[in-house]
C-alpha cells in the first residue's frame, strides 16, 4: 500500500528547483499507481500568517501521513518551521529520513555541496523511567528544550530500558539519503519503507 508522506524542506529549495525534483518526480513515471507514495507536503506560507496559522496548517499537512522526508538543502538544518515538522513528525509516531537535494542540478544548472543532516540538530530525551521524553534543537552550539510544541516539551512515551536518562539526537535512528548518488528516482519507494 502507498504510504502519505510530508515533505519538509526550505522554501528556497523550491525557488532552486531541487526540491521540486523530488516531489514531483512521481509525475514522470509511467506507472504512477505503483510510485509507493502520495504527497502531503505544504507549501510555505507568507509570513503573515502568523505561527498559529502555521503551526496548525503543519499539523493538518501531517494528517494522515506515516513518513515525513526532510529534503535537505544548504540551510534547511537551520529553518525553524522545518525543525517544527520534524520533531512535531517524531512525536505522532511518523517514520523520518533526510533526503540530500543539494547534488540535484539547480536553476543555474549546478550542484552544490551537501547541507548539515537537520536530523543531528533536534534531539529527544528520554526521562530515567522511560515515560516521558523531552524534545531538543541544537541552536548557537547549545541543545536546549523544543518548547515549541503543544506548550511543552514533555509528552508521555514508552522506550526501552537502554534508552532511558540518555540523549540521542535523530539522526541516530533514521536514514539520510542522497537523491542524485543512491538513485532516488528509482529508490524513493523503498527508502520510506
Amino acid at each position: 500500500m502507498a504510504k502519505r508522506v510530508f515533505f519538509s524542506f526550505h522554501y528556497q529549495d523550491v525557488v532552486d528547483f531541487r526540491a521540486n525534483v523530488v516531489r514531483m518526480h512521481s509525475t514522470t513515471k509511467p506507472e504512477r499507481e505503483d510510485i509507493g507514495f502520495f504527497d502531503a507536503s505544504l507549501w510555505e506560507e507568507t509570513k503573515r500568517s502568523g505561527k498559529v496559522a502555521l503551526k496548525r496548517l503543519i499539523n493538518s499537512g501531517l494528517d494522515n501521513t506515516s513518513v515525513t522526508c526532510v529534503l535537505v538543502g544548504s540551510e534547511t538544518y537551520a529553518r525553524p518551521w522545518v525543525r517544527y515538522e520534524l520533531l512535531k513528525s517524531y512525536k505522532k509516531g511518523n517514520k523520518l529520513l533526510a533526503c540530500h537535494i543539494n547534488s540535484v542540478k539547480g536553476r543555474d544548472e549546478r550542484v552544490k555541496p551537501p547541507g548539515p543532516n537537520p536530523l543531528d540538530f533536534i534531539g529527544v530525551v528520554f526521562s530515567s523511567d522511560g515515560r516521558t521524553a523531552t524534545l531538543k534543537e541544537y541552536t548557537n552550539g547549545v541543545w536546549s528544550d523544543y518548547i515549541e510544541i503543544d506548550g511543552s516539551a514533555n509528552y508521555d512515551f514508552y522506550v526501552e530500558e537502554q534508552f532511558r536518562g540518555k540523549g540521542f539526537k535523530l539522526s541516530s535512528w533514521y536514514g539520510a539519503y542522497d537523491w542524485i548518488i543512491q538513485d532516488g528516482f528509482n529508490n524513493f519507494s523503498d527508502w520510506i519503507e
